[in-house]
């Protein structure tokens, strides 16, 4: 059984939920940029699950048959074990994505939000590639794959709740689990709190470890990444250290760092390549948080082909199993383009609009081909048709704007 996949509607009740407290305090915690950019790339990180899935699920039989070195009979016990050393596994494989340039080109994507709520759970890396290496130990303690792939969902799933700055601290619960609070310190970029917190379940790996670093009342969290990504593109969040790590490998002279840029240190470059490429470091004294201001009608339009978007993603995912390789590819390829379209558009650059209508036309005509049960099609055709009259109206705004 998928978890994650059945643990999503209570997801997002939950977001809905923070939501409604959030205007009700009015906090200011959201901002339906940032948001969707978030939910954008928590959408693609799913579909890059898909591909990812079987490398891990592969060698984790293997490494079970061939190296396993106990057996375990289906108790109690053995959930227990299995889930306590798995976020032990996961506390030193999210550490390394912190202080390991490779690592943290996958990592980073999670903490390039600048905002803190639940959507932020949700934006998940598409680009790691060897964090399973990390769970090897389960296999020679002779888990059982389907323990292991439940203790991992069960772990992803905890980590949801944390993601909020609703909930203080919560006494005692502080010393043992990873909470709202001690997850804040780890989501900041102040000089602090950088390099924290890295536990998934338990906070006692942070503290025998020594990465523990509470919340200090006089010290307000500043979320985000010092190398600000200063964009909406789901695609480029993902890629922007990658992109960088390779620019930097490539412009070096000596080729011993040409590797060593990647296994470094994060934050290491090279002195030849930092002199004539310098990266200004962050002015956190003066921080400004990225936007691009978007009136009512941009937001309102955003929203809906985001739910839009979100539909045809659920829909896709629950009847994977069913579709042969050309839907898979499809299906995966339309998603990303309206990911990235919607994110041009947010981004207010000229050809968003252009791209937005022709992602809202080419909806409407899969309808007049593709077989779906009524209500379905209905309430695609419906976000479609909306979204075409939403976007007339925008260009008719900005026309007005320009004089």
């Amino acid at each position: 059984m998928n978890l994650i996949l059945y643990a999503i509607p209570g997801f997002f009740a939950l977001i809905l939920a923070e939501l409604a407290v959030d205007k009700l305090r009015n906090t200011g915690y959201y901002r339906i940029n940032d948001s969707v950019n978030s939910l954008t790339i928590g959408v693609f990180s799913r579909i890059a699950g898909l591909a990812k899935a079987a490398v891990p699920i592969a060698m984790y039989p293997l490494a079970l048959e061939y190296l396993a070195l106990m057996q375990w009979e289906q108790t109690w016990v053995l959930w227990v074990v299995a889930f306590a050393v798995y976020d032990f596994c996961y506390y030193w494989n999210h550490r390394m994505g912190h202080e390991v340039n490779f690592f943290w080109a996958s990592h980073v994507v999670h903490h390039s939000s600048e905002e803190y709520n639940l959507t932020t759970a949700l934006r998940q890396t598409s680009t790691s590639v060897l964090g399973w290496i990390f769970y090897l130990p389960l296999a020679l303690m002779g888990v059982p794959l389907e323990v292991f792939i439940s203790v991992a969902a069960l772990n992803l799933i905890y980590q949801f709740w944390v993601h909020t700055r609703h909930v203080p601290k919560l006494g005692w619960f502080e010393w043992c689990f990873v909470t709202p609070s001690n997850h804040r310190v780890h989501h900041a970029q102040n000089q602090i709190y950088i390099d924290k917190n890295y536990g998934g379940v338990f906070i006692l790996w942070d503290r025998i470890f020594g990465t523990f670093q509470e919340e200090l009342d006089d010290e307000p969290v500043i979320f985000g990444i010092r190398k600000a990504l200063k964009s909406w593109n789901p695609l480029w969040a993902n890629f922007h250290v990658i992109s960088q790590l390779c620019k930097d490998s490539w412009h070096t002279a000596r080729y011993r760092d040409k590797l060593k840029v990647w296994f470094a240190k994060t934050g290491w470059r090279p002195d030849d390549v930092n002199s004539r490429f310098p990266i200004p470091r962050a002015d956190m004294a003066n921080f400004k948080k990225f936007d691009i201001a978007l009136n009512g009608m941009e937001r309102f339009y955003a929203l809906i082909q985001h739910i839009q978007t979100l539909l045809i993603t659920l829909l896709f995912l629950l009847n994977v199993a069913t579709l042969s390789v050309a839907s898979l590819w499809g299906v995966s390829l339309f998603i990303l383009f309206s990911g990235v379209s919607l994110a041009i558009f947010m981004e207010r650059k000229a050809w968003g609009v252009g791209l937005e209508a022709a992602k809202n036309a080419a909806v409407l005509v899969l309808l007049s081909q593709v077989a779906l049960p009524f209500w379905l099609a209905l309430t695609l055709a419906f976000f479609s048709c909306l979204g075409l009259v939403l976007l007339w109206r925008v260009t008719r705004s900005q026309q007005l704007a320009a004089g």
